[in-house]
């Protein structure tokens, strides 16, 4: 593992971007950004907009170190190009900012409250992949809407043994069991999630390092403790779903989280922009939930 990576994740001050979107969720980004769905009329077509939509953020000066730590890329985006060189080489050697790659295939049914991770049949194909092209960390995404204890426990120890898998492959995982923001038993569901990692992190070999992704919980500083744990680089706070304003007020109040946002950082980026309207609003977006990282 490169150690100065390492120590940039563990005591840089920036937030991670998430660039991740995939599947399904492409065409909501997509339209965000201006682009209609009747533009295109395949997928592969769908994935070159993003790209060039995601290459366009990553190549903006206001898409830099200072501010930003990582990004979370999706597999399509690890696999092309900035300007002939490979994503993530771009983002370390031109940006000095770490890759993470989303691994996960997407959310199971929901059962006991809690929607697991689907089954990643090709997991270690797609961890040897990710070291190929020189990827720092993972990110793997569960959702829990409710507070059944159950539940919460299964998505977490499902969590921690995929991020076990990642450790073992050299590489560091981002463990985001997702708190939904419109439950209706969000702070109980917190509560619970905070002691079964901590249950979980015990059982990590001593030089094991992870990375929490974990909504703004309802209770300021609760993932205080998480944050100040041996196994833990960082905790990174997800928007969930709140606008940016809302996001950042939320994580100002929250001691030693940064943010990890991917809807509030492209908040009012669109396709017609010219380059210097598209550069000043990414430059607020940036320098908004940078300070609210730093508070």
């Amino acid at each position: 593992m490169n150690e100065e990576q390492l120590t940039r994740i563990s005591s840089g001050k920036g937030f991670i971007a998430a660039l991740d979107q995939s599947g399904g969720s492409t065409p909501k980004a997509l339209k965000a950004y201006g682009i209609e769905e009747n533009s295109y009329d395949t997928d592969d077509a769908m994935f070159n907009l993003v790209h060039e939509m995601r290459s366009r953020i990553i190549k903006s000066p206001a898409f830099n170190s200072y501010h930003i730590l990582g990004a979370i890329l999706f597999e399509g985006t690890m696999e092309r190009d900035i300007d002939g060189i490979s994503t993530a080489d771009y983002l370390w050697n031109e940006k000095g900012i770490l890759s993470f790659l989303k691994i996960d295939k997407g959310l199971a049914e929901e059962a006991n409250g809690v929607q697991l991770l689907k089954p990643i049949p090709d997991l270690e194909e797609l961890l040897q992949k990710a070291n190929h092209y020189h990827i720092f960390g993972t990110k793997e995404r569960s959702l829990i809407k409710l507070a059944n204890p159950t539940g919460i426990k299964e998505v977490v120890e499902q969590q921690f043994d995929l991020a076990k898998k990642v450790a073992k492959a050299g590489l560091v995982p981002i463990i985001e069991p997702e708190v939904d923001i419109h439950s209706p038993e969000k702070e109980a569901a917190e509560t619970i999630l905070k002691e079964e990692i901590l249950k979980q992190l015990a059982t990590l070999d001593a030089d094991t390092k992870v990375m929490l992704k974990l909504s703004i919980p309802t209770v300021d500083n609760l993932y205080e403790e998480l944050a100040n744990h041996s196994h833990v680089l960082r905790v990174v706070a997800l928007s969930g779903g709140y606008s940016r304003e809302e996001a950042n007020e939320l994580l100002s109040r929250n001691k030693q989280l940064i943010a990890s946002f991917s809807r509030a950082l492209a908040e009012g980026l669109t396709f017609q922009q010219t380059a210097e309207e598209f550069n000043k609003t990414l430059d607020t977006s940036i320098l908004a939930i940078y300070n609210a990282s730093i508070a």
